[in-house]
């Protein structure tokens, strides 16, 4: 069961701030053909609002294969991927209702608890965020005296010229 959660565990991926499974990922784990799996989910769209499922952008879907490393099983497909967040998963459940997708829903919800608490755990992670926030203060005051200096050097150059008095013959 250990290593069963840890496959799941890294096919979670964070995509636009969320938790989220992969539509060919899940298609698998339920063994059940990808196009079939989003066949059943648009038989049932009420269920799946953008908050529970949404189609990955291009840009999306290539960053997630290049900083994931994701294979070739996912080539070939001719529409961007669907990705499931936690509440869009547990709502497969009640579309593929099969003994095989209660079980795989069971693990994967497990996966995800798993890493929440794994996260929450994290009790040096405020420390580390105040951390950088003060470097982050420190860095921007000293930038701030460096962009005001040319803010004011620009200033300087967009004022009017000073009137001079003219010397030699007026015309």
């Amino acid at each position: 069961m250990a290593n069963e959660l840890k496959h799941i565990q890294n096919m979670i991926y964070e995509i636009r701030g969320q938790r989220v499974m992969i539509d060919s990922d899940l298609a698998a784990l339920y063994n059940v053909e990808t196009f079939n799996l989003n066949k059943a989910v648009k038989r049932n769209s009420e269920r799946f609002p953008d908050d529970f499922m949404f189609q990955l952008t291009k840009e999306e879907w290539e960053n997630l294969i290049f900083q994931n490393g994701i294979s070739n099983k996912h080539g070939g497909r001719r529409f961007l991927p669907y990705a499931f967040t936690e509440q869009g998963v547990a709502m497969l459940a009640a579309v593929l209702n099969s003994p095989k997708a209660i079980n795989v829903n069971i693990n994967i919800m497990r996966a995800f608890v798993k890493m929440r608490l794994y996260v929450l755990s994290q009790d040096n992670t405020n420390e580390q965020i105040a951390e950088l926030r003060k470097l982050l203060m420190l860095y921007i005051e000293k930038n701030d005296k460096r962009v005001n200096d040319i803010i004011i050097a620009l200033n300087n150059l967009i004022e009017q010229p000073k009137k001079t008095k003219r010397i030699g013959f007026a015309t």
